[in-house]
């Protein structure tokens, strides 16, 4: 019940992030959910709905999906939709030519996108996914309408925008003022600036700036996001989630079964070390 209260209490706040000049966007920590069956196949519904339109999963087939809890009757009559058979690679809907003339760049295949995204450090592909689904705002600047703080001036549109609901982002710039970059003369300090820029629902932009007079720091970058929907907002983050997991899964399909063998091969060795001392104690048990 406390984790409820919790939880809703978490949503109906704005969710705050700052960062250092120059630095990349901090990535969120994702659920690890790449063991929970019931997640796997729900971001497997939303892959097959909203991503495999553009993108592929060419390494993938349907009918591996039955490792994840499916009959094949119900990826059939769920996941198939164009006459696709379960036999079949899991190939998106539009040809690399059409996704290069219409995006400006071909969709990449998603197979391996969490490992490769993996960045060491405790910093996995899992997180930069569930980061970057999470991230879009609208700006009607950009072609798409869209953009990304985990992956800025991003060709791909907000997919999944409808189930998230409408948000506001509002970044705060601190850099050194553009007539002052390099401090003016006698100045031990360059003179900074503080550029607010909001963008509403429909991504129109405003923006103010501000001089900062007493500023000592070296710049810094702060984005908030507002959900006006929070309800659907935290059902968008429980889709992202689970949406991650699912592409986590793809990347390596044998990482359940290989987690299970390691426990039973771990448990072969534990009980073989008690045979081995109690052998040992035996056999030297008359040496003095």
């Amino acid at each position: 019940m406390i984790k409820k209260l919790l939880g809703a209490l978490a949503l109906m706040m704005t969710c705050t992030v700052t960062m250092a000049a120059g630095g990349g966007y901090p990535l969120d920590k994702a659920p690890d959910r790449v063991n929970d069956l019931a997640s796997l196949q729900n971001g497997a519904k939303l892959f097959v709905n909203y991503c495999l339109n553009c993108h592929s999963a060419a390494s993938m087939r349907y009918n591996k999906l039955t490792e994840i809890g499916l009959t094949e009757q119900q990826i059939k009559e769920s996941l198939l939709f164009t006459g696709t058979k379960t036999g079949d690679l899991m190939v998106g809907s539009i040809s690399p030519a059409d996704g290069k003339k219409w995006f400006g760049v071909v969709p990449p295949d998603l197979s391996v996108i969490a490992r490769a995204k993996s960045q060491g450090g405790g910093i996995t592909g899992s997180d930069y996914i569930y980061t970057y689904l999470r991230t879009f705002y609208r700006d009607t600047s950009r072609p798409p309408g869209w953009d990304n703080l985990a992956f800025p001036n991003a060709a791909m549109p907000h997919a999944l925008w409808q189930r998230q609901g409408p948000r506001e982002m509002v970044a705060e710039v601190i850099h050194p003022a553009a007539s002052d970059a390099k401090g003016g003369p006698g100045a031990a300090h360059p003179a900074f600036e503080k550029v607010t820029t909001k963008y509403d629902a429909m991504g129109f932009a405003t923006s103010t700036t501000e001089a900062l007079k007493d500023y000592r720091g070296h710049g810094s970058s702060t984005y908030t996001f507002k959900a006006l929907d929070p309800a659907k907002s935290a059902a968008y983050d429980n889709d992202a989630a689970d949406l991650t997991a699912f592409l986590a899964w793809v990347s390596e399909p044998v990482q359940l079964k290989r987690k299970q063998i390691g426990v039973w091969v771990m448990l072969f060795l534990g009980l073989f070390l008690v045979v081995a001392l109690r052998l040992n104690h035996s056999f030297w048990k008359h040496v003095k």
